[in-house]
């Protein structure tokens, strides 16, 4: 292979990975902006949810509170135990059904008033943040206030 030959091979290569790093990206997007709820457009098994949380319990579910890992990276990416998971009750399931609200959070005494939009949660430093998936994390929205 002379000299032009390997440097159209590294060109389109070089294209190539770009490409396939750019469809990762797009693959394991974070939420979309534009993908957010209001407490208003929750369910109300949600809201119950996100007061039982604010609250701090007692949950229904031995694995509400439960670290969330984020391993199809639909979630911004955290490092592990930032975020957990809590069930939304459907109602006719005969289990734990599909919805649940997902919280992000760093640990310990929130410091000052949380961000405008940001459900203030009182264990959470700056408020934290909520999600909520009806389909069991294929998809997330953002709640908002």
């Amino acid at each position: 292979m002379d000299k032009r030959q390997r440097r159209n091979l590294l060109f389109w290569l070089t294209g190539f990975a770009a490409a396939a790093s750019f469809a990762a990206a797009l693959a394991f997007s974070n939420v979309p902006q534009d993908s957010r709820v209001s407490l208003q457009e929750l369910p109300q098994e949600a809201r119950k949810t996100l007061q039982l949380i604010r609250r701090g319990g007692p949950y229904p579910y031995p694995r509400d509170g439960s670290t969330f890992g984020n391993y199809e990276r639909r979630l911004p990416e955290a490092r592990r135990g930032y975020y957990s998971e809590y069930t939304v009750d459907t109602p006719g399931s005969r289990n734990r059904g599909a919805r649940r609200i997902v919280i992000g959070c760093e640990r310990g005494s929130p410091a000052g008033t949380p961000p405008e939009g940001v459900p203030g949660l009182p264990h959470c430093r700056g408020g934290g943040e909520a999600y909520y998936t009806a389909d069991h994390y294929a998809t997330f929205r953002r709640i908002v206030e």
